[in-house]
């Protein structure tokens, strides 16, 4: 009994810390609205976030936390993409063509793993949460339970990540016009620009 009470205080915690808008979350979205390498992007998103949960409960935090000229530098890297990201996107807005959820420019495999591949690791937030959050709440577990504990976590991002995007879709009626997918890449902009210049100043 005791191992399911730590797996589902993994799933909890990871659930929680997940949820919360940002790039990554986004970037899926709008893969999912597209019907787009949703698989290999979700799996991407998931075993990511695994690995980082394993590392993290393993006792990476306190390495991580010991260095904080790396977490800087991560910061910087996260920020300048996440800038070059955002005004893309806004770019997108001014074409001239129609843009539909359906007729949208298409992106490679590559280049869709590429893309979310730094939206994850060049994002720092994502190693406070797995890493350092994850692995200091792993703690208060006893140490045979941490596996179902790290099961728990991964568990919560795979599901989140499946739902979000494949469950995307639902959204289309609301995006069938090229208005509406405007819009929804001008938030997707925005926001980009705000977490560019929020990690900006984490760095400096």
């Amino acid at each position: 009994m005791s191992f399911i009470i730590s797996f589902l205080s993994g799933f909890a915690l990871s659930a929680s810390l997940i949820v919360a808008i940002g790039a990554q979350n986004l970037f899926v979205l709008r893969q999912g609205l597209k019907k787009e390498h949703i698989g290999p992007v979700v799996l991407f998103c998931g075993f990511s976030d695994a690995v980082l949960i394993i590392a993290g409960v393993s006792g990476m935090g306190a390495l991580l936390g010991a260095l904080p000229q790396v977490a800087k530098g991560f910061t910087s890297a996260g920020a300048g993409f996440l800038f070059w990201y955002g005004v893309r996107t806004l770019r997108q807005t001014t074409q001239s063509e129609s843009m539909t959820v359906t007729h949208g420019a298409s992106v490679s495999l590559p280049k869709a793993l590429a893309s979310v591949a730094a939206f994850t690791w060049l994002n720092p937030h994502v190693y406070l949460d797995t890493i350092l959050l994850m692995g200091t709440a792993s703690t208060a577990q006893p140490h045979p339970l941490r596996p179902f504990f790290a099961a728990g976590a991964a568990s919560a991002s795979f599901l989140w990540f499946g739902a979000l995007g494949y469950g995307a879709r639902l959204l289309q009626p609301l995006l069938a016009t090229p208005k509406s997918w405007k819009i929804l890449d001008l938030v997707i902009g925005f926001v980009m620009l705000f977490l560019a210049i929020f990690l900006l100043k984490q760095a400096l």
